[in-house]
């Protein structure tokens, strides 16, 4: 993590891993921005005396590591990339600082709600022996017999919240993919994905930040987007317009 940005950190009061787990945001919203590393410090200098920022132990980001898993022809990820509103991900998450390691399926509905369930397991290669398929069966249309690993990515996320606890903010950074399949990586190094999960229509203050730092609502699917750039055999025209997107927002900031 940049030194400013970790300075920035370091002026904004802490939230425990604790005190966070008593957030619940029952009547979520979610919305995601991309922006980049020169903008992220700005946010954060916005941000004093609004935002809390999430401390484990002494640190003030975490890392993760993501396997995630599909059918064999990618059907998953087809079915985002064709704009099926009903779609699901199924994947593998570890915490590299604690080295908990979940099973997760996440299902969006219609009206563009997520609701994700998730169970402990070892590792992607315990997840038979973990009877991950209980987790599956219930909450998934697939079973651990139906999918491989598909593509992994590793990133550093900053976890905000803001005064009134009503909102959390995502802020993902240096997202590097690997797929499984190609053994192609590639990297977002100046790229950071903001996604705001607030408690339904309730003022957040950041969304006036974010608009007077130019930083505009966008969709972004790490695990499609990490897919097409490291699988060129994918069907990509649908996402075609979020690349160009990046590259204009990377060379004007």
């Amino acid at each position: 993590m940049e030194q400013q940005i970790l300075h920035l950190l370091d002026q904004l009061p802490a939230i425990s891993l604790d005190e966070m787990s008593g957030i619940k945001l029952m009547n979520r919203i979610d919305k995601k921005y991309l922006a980049t590393i020169g903008q992220l410090e700005q946010l954060l200098v916005l941000a004093q005396g609004k935002y809390m920022v999430q401390q484990i132990e002494s640190k003030r980001y975490s890392r993760y590591h993501t396997i995630y898993l599909d059918t064999p022809d990618e059907e998953m990820y087809t079915m985002h990339h064709n704009g099926r509103l009903v779609r699901q991900k199924v994947r593998v998450r570890t915490y590299l600082d604690s080295g908990d390691t979940f099973l997760e399926v996440k299902n969006k509905n219609n009206h563009g709600r997520t609701k994700k369930k998730r169970m402990t397991v070892g590792g992607i290669h315990t997840l038979h022996e973990d009877d991950g398929n209980m987790l599956l069966a219930k909450y998934s249309r697939y079973l651990l017999s139906d999918l491989v690993p598909k593509v992994e990515n590793r990133f550093e996320r900053i976890t905000l919240v803001n005064m009134a606890k009503t909102e959390r903010l995502t802020i993902d950074c240096h997202v590097k993919f690997h797929h499984w399949e190609t053994d192609i990586h590639d990297t977002f190094d100046r790229l950071v994905i903001i996604e705001l999960k607030r408690d339904g229509n309730v003022y957040s203050p950041v969304k006036e930040m974010l608009r007077e730092l130019r930083i505009k609502p966008s969709g972004f699917s790490k695990y499609c987007i990490g897919s097409a750039l490291t699988n060129p055999n994918l069907k990509r025209n649908r996402f075609k317009p979020r690349f160009k997107k990046i590259d204009k927002l990377l060379k004007k900031y």
